[in-house]
């Protein structure tokens, strides 16, 4: 069983930047699928960036693209995201999740509040 645990979530300001973190309890290699994902009050969770195909490429939503970024340190086992120009849409609890096989796991997730 892997355990995730995010850190990084906050209150933040239109246009400001915020970096999020996925601590792993194992090892990071051998996971197919890596990623950050959100949801905002009433809305389905959506996928917002994942290192997939055992790493080979990353898979970012519309809406992100060219203000978020994925990365991982291995050594640390860990996971980030680095959310720039960020926006009052951006607002959501991230969570994020790590796929190995037909294993899935999910943090508990962090809130991001994007807002004056």
């Amino acid at each position: 069983q892997v355990q995730l645990v995010e850190s990084g979530g906050g209150l933040v300001q239109p246009g400001g930047s915020l970096r999020l973190s996925c601590a792993a309890s194992d090892s990071i290699f051998n996971f197919n699928h890596m990623g950050w994902y959100r949801q905002a009050p009433g809305k389905e969770r959506e996928l917002v960036a994942a290192f997939i195909t055992f790493g080979v490429s990353t898979r970012y939503a519309d809406s992100v693209k060219g203000r978020f970024t994925i990365s991982r340190d291995s050594a640390k086992k860990r996971v980030d995201l680095q959310m720039n120009s960020l926006r009052p849409e951006d607002t959501a609890v991230y969570y994020c999740n790590f796929r190995r096989g037909a294993m899935d796991y999910w943090g508990k997730g962090t809130l991001v509040t994007v807002s004056l």
